[in-house]
C-alpha cells in the first residue's frame, strides 16, 4: 500500500509539466499495476502501517483511478485554453490521494480524516473551473451539508475509542444499541451518499461543476458515503434491524419522488443529477437491509452507477461545448447533427435505466431482492422507482436527440477520437464487468 501512495505522490512533479498526455499515460499505467495487485482473498491484503484492501476498498479504489483518469481525458479544454491547467492536474493528484488514502484505511479515524480531505479539491475543482457565478454558493452548499453532519461523527468517533480502545474497522463489530451513536455516525454517510431531504447539495453542485467536478461527484464521492455505511453498519447491527426500517422508507419515496422532479428538468445536468439520488437511494436502502444480497448489489449498483453517470455527464459536456448551452429545449434533433454521438447518448440512457447487459440491471436485480425480502411493501416503491426510471432516461434520450434542430446553432465539429474514447471507456467496463459480478460478493 505505501508503495503505491508514494507512486502517487510522485505525479505531483508531473502536472508542473503541463503536459495533459503524460499525465494520462501514467496514470493509466497506474490503473494497470492496480489491477495487477488484485487477489480473490476475500481478507484484507497488502497491509502496511494504517492501510489495507480489501476487496469492496480495492473496487473503490479501481473505480476512483478510472475516473480520475477519465477526468483528465475530458477536460482537454482546459489544456488548450491553458486555464489554470498545471494547477488543475494538481489538484486532480490530491483528490486522487485523498480517496486513495480514505477507501484504504483500515482505521476509522483515518478514515474520517481523508473523508473530509477529499472535499477541499472538489471545492477547488467546482469554485475554480465551474461556469456560472452560483459556483460560489453551490460550494458552500456542499461544505456545508458534509461538515455540518460530520461534526458529530467525530465526537462518535471519540466517545467510542474512549469506551473501547479501538478504532480498527475488524474489531468495530461490537453489537453498539446508542441510537444517538447511529445518528452521529452514520448522519454524514446519509448527507454523502446523498439520501432524500438531505439530497439538495446534490443538484446544485454537479448544475455549477465543470465536467472533471461532475464526473468525481457522481462517480467517486457519492460512493464514500455508500462506502462508509457499508463499514459502520457492521457495529449496527441489532439496532440496525429496528431502525433502518424508517430510512430505507424515507429512500425508496424520495427515490419515487426525485423521478418525478427528473421528469420536470429543462437541464440536462440537472436531470442526472437527480437520476443519481434515485439510484443512490435504492443503493442505500439495499445496505440497510444488512443482508448478503443488500450489500453486494449496492456495490453493484455503486460501481456501475459511478460508471454509467460519469459517462452522462461527459456526454452532457460534450454537448455543452458544441452548443454553448446545456438546456433541453435548445439540445434538439441531434441525432441529424452527430448521429455517432446520438449512438453513445443511447447506450448509456439504455445503462442508465438498467437495460441488459449492464452492472445496474445486475446490481437492481440483487437490490429488489433483498427490498422485497426485507418487507414486501417496498413493491410498490421499487414498482415506480423501475417504471420512472426507464421514463426519465427515455426523456433525456428522446428529448435531445429527435424534435426540430435549434435555428440558431453554429457550425461545430461532430466529435473526435478522445471523445469517442472517453465514452467508449465509460461504457465497456460497465458491460463488461457483468461478465465478473461475483467480485462484487465476494467481500462479505
Amino acid at each position: 500500500m505505501m508503495k503505491f501512495i508514494l507512486l502517487l505522490f510522485s505525479l505531483m512533479p508531473l502536472a508542473f509539466f503541463n503536459q495533459f498526455w503524460l499525465l494520462q499515460f501514467v496514470w493509466m499505467l497506474m490503473v494497470l499495476l492496480f489491477l495487477f495487485m488484485f487477489s480473490f482473498n476475500y481478507m484484507y491484503m497488502h497491509i502496511s502501517y494504517l492501510f489495507g484492501v480489501d476487496l469492496i476498498s480495492y473496487l473503490m479504489i479501481l473505480l476512483s483511478l478510472w475516473i480520475c483518469s477519465l477526468m483528465i481525458m475530458a477536460s482537454q479544454k482546459i489544456y488548450n485554453t491553458n486555464f489554470w491547467s498545471r494547477i488543475f492536474m494538481f489538484v486532480l493528484i490530491c483528490l486522487m490521494v485523498s480517496l486513495y488514502l480514505a477507501f484504504s484505511a483500515m482505521n476509522l479515524f483515518v478514515f474520517y480524516v481523508f473523508f473530509e480531505v477529499s472535499l477541499i479539491p472538489t471545492l477547488m475543482l467546482i469554485v475554480g473551473w465551474g461556469y456560472q457565478p452560483e459556483r460560489l454558493q453551490a460550494g458552500i452548499y456542499m461544505l456545508f451539508y458534509t461538515v455540518f453532519a460530520s461534526l458529530p461523527m467525530m465526537i462518535a468517533i471519540f466517545y467510542y475509542l474512549d469506551k473501547n480502545f479501538t478504532l480498527d474497522f475488524n474489531f468495530i463489530k461490537m453489537e453498539l444499541s446508542e441510537i444517538v451513536l447511529y445518528l452521529c455516525m452514520n448522519m454524514v454517510f446519509y448527507v454523502k451518499i446523498p439520501m432524500f431531504f438531505v439530497h439538495l447539495w446534490l443538484p446544485k453542485a454537479h448544475v455549477e461543476a465543470p465536467v472533471s467536478g461532475s464526473m468525481i461527484l457522481a462517480g467517486v464521492m457519492l460512493k464514500l458515503g455508500g462506502y462508509g455505511l457499508m463499514r459502520m453498519m457492521m457495529a449496527f447491527v441489532n439496532l440496525g434491524m429496528k431502525i433502518n426500517y424508517f430510512f430505507i422508507g424515507v429512500s425508496m419515496v424520495g427515490g419515487v419522488i426525485v423521478s418525478l422532479i427528473c421528469l420536470r428538468q429543462s437541464d440536462i445536468k440537472s436531470l442526472i443529477a437527480y437520476s443519481s439520488v434515485a439510484h443512490m437511494g435504492l443503493a442505500v436502502s439495499g445496505i440497510l437491509t444488512l443482508s448478503f444480497w443488500g450489500m453486494s448489489g449496492a456495490l453493484m449498483m455503486m460501481v456501475a452507477h459511478g460508471l454509467c453517470s460519469s459517462g452522462l455527464f461527459c456526454l452532457a459536456n460534450l454537448n455543452y461545448e458544441r452548443l454553448g448551452s446545456r438546456s433541453l429545449y435548445l439540445n434538439k434533433g441531434l441525432i441529424n447533427i452527430i448521429p455517432s454521438l446520438s449512438l453513445w447518448w443511447f447506450l448509456l440512457s439504455s445503462s442508465n435505466m438498467a437495460a441488459p447487459p449492464s452492472l445496474n440491471l445486475m446490481g437492481e436485480i440483487m437490490l429488489i431482492n433483498s427490498l422485497v425480502f426485507h418487507d414486501s411493501l417496498n413493491m410498490l416503491t421499487l414498482m415506480l422507482l423501475s417504471f420512472f426510471g426507464a421514463a426519465y432516461s427515455l426523456y433525456l434520450y428522446s428529448f435531445t436527440q429527435h424534435g426540430k434542430v435549434y435555428s440558431g446553432l453554429f457550425s461545430f465539429s461532430a466529435g473526435n477520437s478522445r471523445e469517442y474514447l472517453l465514452l467508449l471507456l465509460h461504457w465497456l467496463p460497465l458491460n463488461v464487468l457483468v461478465l465478473k459480478g461475483e467480485l462484487m460478493c465476494l467481500w462479505l
